[in-house]
């Protein structure tokens, strides 16, 4: 045992010792009482010496107790006679001429005497007294050893490792309508809430309740949600488990655990059993490359049999929930098993303006909040997202001190999302500053400038997380599929701030790292997964971005020639160099505009959609900051009265001829 376990077990010990260690010095002290223990001889002399008092006699086995008071008289310090009451107690033969001598004594004095029979008083206090030191020592003894074992990883609990870890939950209280945005998904699953009420309409059509239905999609799209709407519709108990909580070091614990998993619930049916992260113990079975687990494979083993053993009539539903359905077991994925497959998937624009008015039930907004146009400003964004915009709003507005959330507390809020919190303490050299703000300002004239590109809705050069700024963009329209065009014009949009900063600085730098990076992702996914080049609409990659060791690793399918590769390289690298010169062409044509809107965001940092509009079509920003602009601060960010800020710009040959030719 370690030092620590030690005093850990001292610290235990130490306080009983201390509680036996004082009940024994109150026994004596009780025991012993304060009345003066004479002997039998002295108590007969002082009965013919002294003056008796309030003597009681109690009779016992062999001796009789004689307890009383005598006087005596003593002289104090200054000579004046006092009485001295003194407490005795004296043991005396328990034979009837000694107690029948003693009371006639007594009598002859008379003296004032009782004599008490407690042959059956204070019985029960004596056991008590005798019984409970023993019970304290053993009780404490009990207590030490039980907080060793605890604290020695006893096996206390060892009897327990087999049993469900599953959270019993009763009365749950979400609804379907506390579920946004999922009008397809509650209508798949309004029939298992019928028959969880109603089992007999089902079985008198001979039809099969699934037993199983498996809810797929992406990171808080509200899987858990609809599976507890499930519950509170049909007021049934819900039994709630992640697929890792199956999982041991010893093998045959998960399986242990699955069979009394649906042994409780068969005790407590209608039910729903519902397995969060299922792909943690139905991942597929088999060696591979990534090697075999035993115990997730005997705990898959024992899930598959015992779904296969209980009829749909008794009731029981098991709702599983994955963001992988491509790694699990083709077994548990046959008919029988989980029978249906619920595609949960991020929300459109009506849908998330539903999830907005649900969350913001308990919150309080200003009169100028749209959630409709809150929802067109966050695409692709999912429930718990859209549920965290509005916390980070409600907070922002508590830090301002404000009663109301403002739709500035909402835009806040979308950018924390995004990039993280503003740093404004980050300090920029001016040159940083121009060129980031040429560099959005790239991006800005892309999207106004292309007819398929995205609408540009926010400019800023604020830096946030490890962007210097961000150029927010929306599609006009949320389509299902993207054609070819629209895919170029994307790409070509990324190129804008990197063929800024070559026309305006004749220079590169690393800040269009990201815009390099999706456009690359994207061309190649033409290339290889789409057929929009010109090798043909041939599938070359598996557009699977995780692999699946044992399955995807070995597999020949994504497998091509080395002249294959060279030839999509070749077309991935002539997608870029196109979109590129697009971009290039699109800049140089609208240069001044661009100079425009730079130095707007040099002056103001951010710029909202309306306000780039207005400087592209026109050349004047109507309001920023909640201001109309004077003539003097449109004049300060008008190109012509800026020769400086272009003479340090200091851009290419072709863009001095072009600007000359605009003049």
């Amino acid at each position: 045992m370690d030092n620590n376990k030690s005093k850990g077990i001292w610290k235990w010990i130490l306080p009983w010792i201390a509680i036996l260690m004082m009940f024994s010095a109150l026994m004596m002290f009780t025991r012993g009482n304060s009345a003066q223990n004479i002997t039998y001889n002295e108590f007969m002399d002082y009965l013919s010496t002294k003056e008796m008092t309030e003597m009681t006699i109690t009779p016992d086995d062999d001796v009789a107790k004689v307890t009383g008071i005598y006087v005596e008289k003593v002289t104090d310090s200054r000579g004046n006679a006092q009485e001295k009451k003194t407490k005795f107690y004296v043991v005396i033969p328990n034979t009837d001429l000694e107690v029948d001598s003693l009371v006639k004594l007594l009598s002859d004095k008379n003296v004032k005497f009782s004599i008490v029979d407690n042959s059956n008083d204070g019985v029960l206090l004596r056991m008590l007294m005798s019984v409970l030191p023993y019970v304290l020592l053993f009780g404490g003894m009990y207590f030490i050893f039980t907080k060793m074992n605890s604290m020695g990883g006893g096996n206390n609990k060892a009897f327990e490792f087999g049993n469900s870890r599953a959270r019993l939950e009763k009365n749950q209280k979400t609804r379907f309508s506390d579920v946004a945005g999922a009008d397809e998904e509650k209508e798949e699953l309004k029939e298992l809430v019928d028959f969880l009420k109603n089992p007999k309409r089902f079985a008198s059509m001979g039809a099969r309740i699934p037993k199983g239905v498996l809810l797929v999609g992406p990171p808080g799209t509200g899987k858990t949600l609809l599976a507890r709407s499930v519950a509170g519709e049909a007021n049934v108990p819900f039994y709630s488990i992640s697929g890792s909580e199956f999982v041991e070091m010893f093998v045959g614990v998960g399986a242990g655990r699955v069979r009394d998993m649906f042994k409780k619930a068969k005790q407590t049916a209608p039910c729903i059993i519902f397995i969060d992260e299922i792909d943690a113990v139905g991942r597929q079975r088999g060696s591979g490359i990534g090697g075999g687990h035993d115990e997730r494979e005997q705990t898959l083993n024992q899930l598959l049999v015992e779904m296969d053993g209980f009829e749909g009539k008794e009731g029981i539903i098991i709702l599983a929930a994955t963001n992988r359905a491509d790694v699990l077991d083709p077994a548990l994925l046959r008919p029988g098993r989980f029978d249906r497959q619920i595609m949960v998937s991020t929300p459109d624009k009506k849908a998330r303006a539903e999830i907005l008015r649900v969350h913001a039930r308990n919150k309080r907004f200003a009169s100028d909040v749209n959630f409709d146009y809150i929802a067109s400003r966050t695409p692709g964004f999912s429930g718990a997202e859209l549920e965290n915009v509005l916390n980070e709003a409600a907070l922002l507005a508590v830090r301002l001190n404000r009663t109301l959330i403002t739709m500035e507390d909402i835009d806040e809020a979308i950018d924390r999302v995004i990039g993280g919190p503003a740093k404004k303490s980050r300090k920029y050299t001016e040159k940083e500053r121009k060129l980031v703000a040429y560099h959005e300002a790239g991006h800005a004239i892309m999207g106004l400038a292309l007819e398929d590109a995205n609408r540009v809705q926010k400019v800023t050069i604020i830096p946030r997380g490890q962007a210097g700024g961000y150029n927010l963009m929306t599609p006009k329209e949320e389509t299902y599929f993207q054609t070819k065009n629209q895919i170029m014009a994307s790409i070509a949009g990324l190129m804008g701030g990197r063929v800024a900063e070559e026309i305006f600085f004749g220079d590169i730098t690393s800040g269009a790292q990201n815009d390099i990076e999706q456009a690359t992702r994207l061309a190649r996914k033409m290339v290889t997964e789409w057929g929009m080049s010109d090798l043909g609409p041939i599938k070359y990659d598996s557009g699977e971005n995780a692999v699946f060791l044992g399955r995807d690793y070995t597999s020949t399918s994504n497998q091509h020639s080395g002249q294959i590769a060279f030839e999509i390289d070749q077309q991935v690298r002539h997608i870029i160099d196109t979109c590129h010169q697009d971009a290039t062409r699109i800049i140089q044509e609208n240069q001044e505009k661009l100079i425009l809107i730079a130095n707007a965001l040099l002056e103001y940092e951010t710029l909202a959609n309306e306000q780039i509009e207005s400087l592209y079509a026109t050349g004047v920003m109507p309001k920023v900051s909640g201001k109309t602009m004077s003539e003097e601060e449109l004049a300060e960010i008008q190109p012509e009265s800026t020769p400086e800020a272009t003479k340090e710009l200091e851009p290419l040959d072709e863009v001095d001829d072009l600007l000359d030719e605009m003049k």
